[in-house]
This record gives structure tokens, sequence and C-alpha cells, in this order.
């Protein structure tokens, strides 16, 4: 059960998400990046040169933040995922990628190599 404590840090994470840096980040990660290859997805994903490549740094950590104050106990699930449905659409592509550049033999990213499956 939800509590007002779990109520402030959903409106604190959705200030977060105001901010225009992130929001442009969020912006090109959810609707305008829509790779067709893995070496698209290689060239925003690793390559810390590439000019999208702070913005897909910054959404997935926002999001692993914000998954960890629910993983962690620190704020309830269902009001997370009741208010932040961003999240989900965020960790699947995280998870399509991971399975993408599993399956291309180029190697998966440190960060993701002790992920299952």
């Amino acid at each position: 059960m939800a509590t007002a404590a779990d109520a402030e840090l959903v409106l604190k994470l959705y200030e977060m998400r105001r901010e225009e840096t992130l929001r442009r980040a969020r912006r090109f990660l959810i609707f305008e990046f829509q790779p067709k290859t893995v070496e698209e997805l290689r060239v925003v994903s690793r390559d810390i040169k590439a000019e999208h490549n702070a913005y897909w740094r910054q959404t997935l950590s926002f999001w692993e933040m914000a998954a960890s104050l629910v993983l962690r106990g620190a704020l309830d699930a269902d009001l997370f995922l009741d208010t932040s449905p961003e999240g989900a659409r965020v960790s699947f592509l995280h998870h399509f990628c991971y399975k993408w550049f599993r399956a291309s033999g180029l190697g998966i990213p440190r960060r993701w190599s002790d992920q299952s499956g």
C-alpha cells in the first residue's frame, strides 16, 4: 500500500523528468531512436563520442535509479507503475537491446554482462 512518502517521491521523480536536458533525452530514446541495425544501435549506445550517446546514458540511468528505489523497497511498486509507464517502455528497450547485442556476436556491453537470458 502506497504511503504519503511514496507519493512525495513519485512527485520528485516527475519533477526530475521535467528538466529540459532529460526531457530531450527521453524524447529521443522513446520516440525518435528507431535503430534498424545492430550498428545503428551500437553507435548510440556504445560510442561515447556519438551525438546521442549522452541521451542514451542519461535516460537509462534515470530509469535505472527510479527502478532501484522500487526494487529496494523505498517506493511502492504499484504506485510507481501507475505513474511512470515510460519506465516500463525504457526497460523493454534495454532488454531488447541486450538481446540484440547478444545475438549479433558483437559482444555485450560490460555493464549488462551479468544479466541472464
